[in-house]
């Protein structure tokens, strides 16, 4: 996709300040994808990663790649580097041996240069980049240097790390430009909520004060040249403030909302929707049946979102940290009516997460602000509060499974139903104003939009169908994707989308038919798979928990396995766990092992996978956004607990390398298994089967008193 849409070499490669430059509209918020694409130059090159600079990622300049997501970054915008460079370097290789009139193999590429072994006459490697035509397109078959010409990859610390431990890195919250007020908006109780009016003797004292007050519609906010004066005006102008909050937000019981709001349902073949085939129904009498649930979840960035904004009558720069500036940039434009051309949005790392939080809410917040005082750069920033309350948070889902078993107790039928609300609530431009009714501001302003109303997704292993395809060869599968309609809140992109669930519905119930079926679960597992390399990671972990005790009586030990996306990296995963007096699940053990392909950063790829692991821990043990008709009640870290350090285990990840085959993407592949393999460990500490997420003392008890009475 990013080749089709930029076909050239000078799309991906440069020179600058005489070093190689690296190009992408891929963003770095703590994923490495920055040292993992200048990797990815330098092996093409024969150069150290540190000769490589990567590019600012801004609107105009870099390749318009769309989103950051999808584990997506190095599949495309790694493919298309090494393609680019592998271009490029076949390219001036053959310049160079046609000015010396040699032979293109006896040119040796090292250390930067590029040398004729017979003569030694050599010519520096960016010099002769610079000189490459301007429309080289990018040869899809160019060849790639080997592993053995490349060397295995070895650790290097990820771009930025000394500067962020000495205190030196400079993200989006810490600029500071000349003349630059500080912003903070006023958001209203709740989503709902509608401003009535304001005490206007407020108002005028903060603007004598020197504090500018924003006011379009029901959206709200202050400008003030010091932070902590901005900080000061808001809190006394949300005081000032009359709203009318009308019935509030639904206090509803999600999981029956789930069940039996107005829906959408879609047959799901090969992992893409099917709207013409006729719905399957669920197989009659099963042997196994259970529903799964998620609660909504947030985001739960350490750092609250913000964005710095400036406009000068004719053009508006903003400094954020999306996951998207080219489609954000498209619905402010269309939101401020205004052409592309007048829109320059830059990319600074602020407050990273996996998916959509509040970093495009605040750009166009910031956006609104500096445009009401042209000449003005406006840093904007979000308290805790805000970020709680108002980012868009992963919809709650409910995923029912049954499967039928035949006389051995292997699954001879397998049906799913996932339901929930659209994962698509970025601003992407679309009919109807789709994009701009995406962003929170437009439904506060004095010509207000109305909530984005979700399409279902259509694309493969897509939404709330990502990962409802079982990677095991059932006989026969029935599956189903519903978009639930008429939901509480406001709902987006998190990682992973409907994986999460689905893995941890399907690999929940693996456990179980593989007990009913009297085997163990590496066995059961294995009657299924036919990818070689499936059963490789499976056999990996089989192999090394051989060498490891088994968890001491009391504890339990559970696995799951499962492949993102159905095309992205594979991992199998072990959690070892033991469940407490006071009924709290504690995280003993853990080990990963994970097949990503060609592996470019392995220190990056085990960052990747042991974060997902840790926040898939997180999700399945404390995390789930609670509200009462008022406003949203978890707006900190005691009513939105997360998991903390004293429950974070070793974790120890295996790395299975596939040097000839493509690098695929780890950013989402280790959270599902995570909260299934949990899930059933605590079965085996237990005998309790947890099938509401999280897993906390209380539903740890309420499970244990159900199994008392059943």
């Amino acid at each position: 996709m990013s080749l089709e849409k930029h076909p050239l070499v000078r799309d991906w490669i440069g020179v600058s300040g005489g070093r190689v430059v690296v190009h992408t509209g891929k963003v770095d918020f703590g994923q490495r994808i920055s040292t993992a694409l200048a990797r990815i130059a330098a092996e093409e090159f024969a150069l150290s990663p540190e000769d490589v600079d990567v590019a600012e990622v801004r609107t105009g300049a870099a390749p318009d790649e769309g989103m950051t997501s999808g584990s997506n970054s190095v599949v495309q915008s790694g493919n298309a580097v090494r393609l680019a460079a592998a271009t490029a370097r076949a390219a001036v290789l053959a310049r160079l041996a046609a000015e010396f009139d040699v032979p293109t193999d006896d040119l040796e590429l090292a250390d930067g240069f590029i040398t004729h072994r017979g003569s030694n006459r050599k010519t520096a490697l960016t010099e002769a980049l610079a000189g490459i035509d301007p429309a080289l397109a990018v040869d899809p078959g160019a060849r790639l240097r080997p592993r053995e010409e490349v060397g295995v990859p070895v650790s290097h610390p990820p771009r930025g790390m000394r500067a962020m431990v000495e205190g030196r890195y400079t993200y989006l919250h810490d600029l500071d430009v000349e003349g630059m007020l500080h912003a903070r908006p006023v958001h209203p109780p709740h989503i709902a909520a509608r401003l009535r009016g304001i005490d206007a003797a407020v108002i005028e004292k903060l603007e004598a004060g020197g504090v500018r007050v924003i006011r379009d519609g029901s959206f709200l906010a202050v400008a003030a040249p010091g932070e902590w004066a901005a900080i000061q005006a808001a809190g006394r102008l949300a005081r000032a403030c009359d709203w009318d909050c009308g019935p509030g937000l639904p206090e509803i019981d999600v999981a029956a909302a789930l069940r039996d709001n107005p829906v959408e349902r879609l047959p799901v073949i090969g992992g893409l929707p099917e709207p013409d085939a006729a719905l399957p129904p669920a197989p009659d009498a099963p042997d196994l049946e259970a529903a799964f649930t998620r609660p909504y979840q947030m985001h739960g960035a350490l750092g609250p979102s913000a964005a710095m904004a400036s406009w000068d009558g004719g053009k508006l720069t903003i400094h954020t940290h999306s996951q998207g500036i080219y489609p954000l940039r498209e619905s402010i434009c269309e939101s401020l009516d205004l052409p592309l051309d007048a829109v320059e949005l830059v990319h600074v790392p602020g407050s990273g997460c996996y998916g959509h939080n509040g970093a495009d809410d605040a750009a166009f917040e910031a956006a609104l602000v500096a445009c009401a005082m042209p000449g003005t750069p406006v840093l904007l920033k979000w308290t805790r509060e805000d970020e709680h309350a108002f980012e868009p948070y992963a919809t709650a889902m409910h995923v029912h499974v049954a499967a039928r078993l035949d006389g051995r107790g292997d699954v001879a039928a397998y049906y799913a139903e996932a339901s929930g609300d659209t994962h698509r609530g970025r601003p992407r431009a679309g009919p109807d104003r789709a994009g701009p009714a995406r962003l929170l501001a437009n439904r506060l302003r004095a010509d207000p939009l109305p909530p984005y109303r979700a399409e279902p997704n259509m694309n493969r292993e897509g939404g709330n169908h990502r990962n409802l395809t079982p990677g095991y060869a059932f006989p026969e599968t029935r599956l189903v994707k519903r978009l639930v309609r008429d939901l509480p809140l406001r709902t987006s992109a998190m990682r992973c989308l409907g994986a999460v669930a689905n893995v941890f519905a399907l690999e929940s119930v693996m456990d179980e038919a593989a007990a009913k079926a009297g085997a163990d679960p590496f066995g059961y597992r294995r009657r299924y798979l036919t990818d070689p390399r499936d059963l490789a990671v499976l056999d990996r972990l089989e192999a090394r928990l051989r060498e490891i005790p088994d968890p001491a009586e009391g504890a339990g030990r559970g696995i799951a396995m499962a492949r993102y996306k159905n095309q992205m990296a594979r991992v199998a995963l072990s959690v070892d766990l033991a469940v407490n007096d006071r009924a709290e699940i504690i995280l003993q053990h853990a080990i990963i092992v994970a097949d990503s392909g060609r592996i470019v950063d392995p220190d990056g790829i085990a960052a990747q996978l042991e974060g997902g692991f840790v926040q898939g821990a997180s999700w399945a043990l404390y995390e789930a956004v609670t509200w009462d008709r008022d406003a949203i009640t978890s707006r900190d870290w005691d009513s939105y607990p997360v998991i903390r350090f004293d429950n974070i285990p070793p974790v120890e990840t295996v790395l299975v390398d596939q040097p000839d085959c493509p690098s695929l993407g780890v950013g989402e592949a280790s959270p599902g298994p995570a909260v299934a393999a949990i899930a059933n460990a605590v079965h085996a500490a237990t005998g309790l089967r947890l099938r509401r997420m999280p897993f906390t003392p209380e539903a740890v008890m309420e499970a244990a008193l159900q199994a008392d009475a059943d």
